[in-house]
C-alpha cells in the first residue's frame, strides 16, 4: 500500500507541473488538429470519395496519433527528472523506488485521457459521428487509453535506458515513426505494396485503429469503411491503361 501511496505523491506532483504549464497539454492536442485539418479537408478529397468519407476513417486514427505523442514525453520527462537531479532527491527520501517510474505513468495516462476527451471533442465539432452506442465508445476510449500506457511504458525504459535527453527525443521519434505511418492510420493497409502492407498487418498500431473504428463506426464501417476512390481506381483497368 505505501508503493501505491507514493506513486500517487508522485502523480500528483507531476499533474501539477501539467496545471502551471498548460502548454503540457497543448502540445498533445494541436498537433493532431493540425494533422486532422490538413489530411482532412486539404488531402481527403484527393485520397476518398469525399472529405466526409475520409473523416469518418481518419478521425480514430488521429485519436491514436495522439497517444504516441503523449507517450514520448514519459521517456522525455524521465530524462530531465535524471538529468536535473530530481530522482537523486527522490530516492533519498523514504518511498518506493518504483513510485518514481509508476507516478511518471499514472500523471501521463490522466494527461492521455484529457488529450483524447479534448480530440474526440475537437472531431465531434469538425463533423466526426460516433455510428455505435455509449458503451462502445467507452470501450473505443478504454482501448486507446490502455494501448497508450503500453507505449509509456516502452517510452519510459528508453528514457531510464538512455537519460541523454536530445537521444531520447530522437530515439522515441525514430521508432515511433513507422509504428504511425506503416499502420492503417492514414489509409487501408489494402493500398499498399505487399511487402508494407505485411508490415502494417501486424503493426500494433493498425490492430488498435481498426479495432476503435469498430467500436465507433460499427462492425461494418469498422473493417470496410474504405477510401473508395482509392480502391476503385487499383481495380479499374482503365485506370491503367495506355489509351486513359
Amino acid at each position: 500500500m505505501n508503493m501505491v501511496r507514493h506513486s500517487l505523491i508522485i502523480a500528483r506532483r507531476n499533474l501539477m507541473k501539467i496545471a502551471g504549464n498548460p502548454g503540457l497539454i497543448l502540445d498533445a492536442t494541436v498537433m493532431p488538429m493540425v494533422f486532422a485539418v490538413v489530411f482532412v479537408y486539404v488531402l481527403g478529397g484527393a485520397i476518398a470519395d469525399s472529405t466526409r468519407t475520409y473523416q469518418q476513417f481518419f478521425m480514430p486514427g488521429i485519436m491514436a496519433l495522439t497517444l504516441t505523442i503523449v507517450s514520448r514525453s514519459t521517456g522525455i520527462s524521465l530524462a530531465v527528472d535524471f538529468g536535473n537531479g530530481m530522482v537523486d532527491r527522490l530516492r533519498s527520501l523514504p518511498i518506493a523506488r518504483s513510485a518514481v517510474l509508476t507516478g511518471r505513468i499514472i500523471a501521463d495516462t490522466v494527461r492521455m485521457l484529457v488529450s483524447l476527451l479534448i480530440i474526440f471533442s475537437f472531431a465531434y465539432v469538425i463533423g466526426f459521428r460516433i455510428e455505435t452506442n455509449v458503451v462502445s465508445s467507452v470501450a473505443a476510449l478504454g482501448l486507446l487509453t490502455a494501448y497508450g500506457v503500453a507505449l509509456c511504458w516502452v517510452a519510459a525504459f528508453i528514457g531510464l535506458a538512455v537519460r541523454s535527453i536530445q537521444t531520447v527525443e530522437s530515439v522515441t521519434m525514430l521508432w515511433m515513426v513507422p509504428l504511425q505511418f506503416g499502420s492503417s492510420l492514414f489509409v487501408p493497409t489494402d493500398t499498399m505494396p505487399g511487402w508494407l502492407a505485411a508490415f502494417a498487418e501486424v503493426n500494433p498500431m493498425t490492430l488498435v485503429v481498426d479495432a476503435s473504428r469498430g467500436l465507433l463506426l460499427g462492425p461494418v464501417l469498422g473493417s470496410d469503411h474504405r477510401v473508395g476512390r482509392l480502391r476503385s481506381q487499383r481495380t479499374d483497368p482503365r485506370r491503367w491503361s495506355p489509351a486513359a
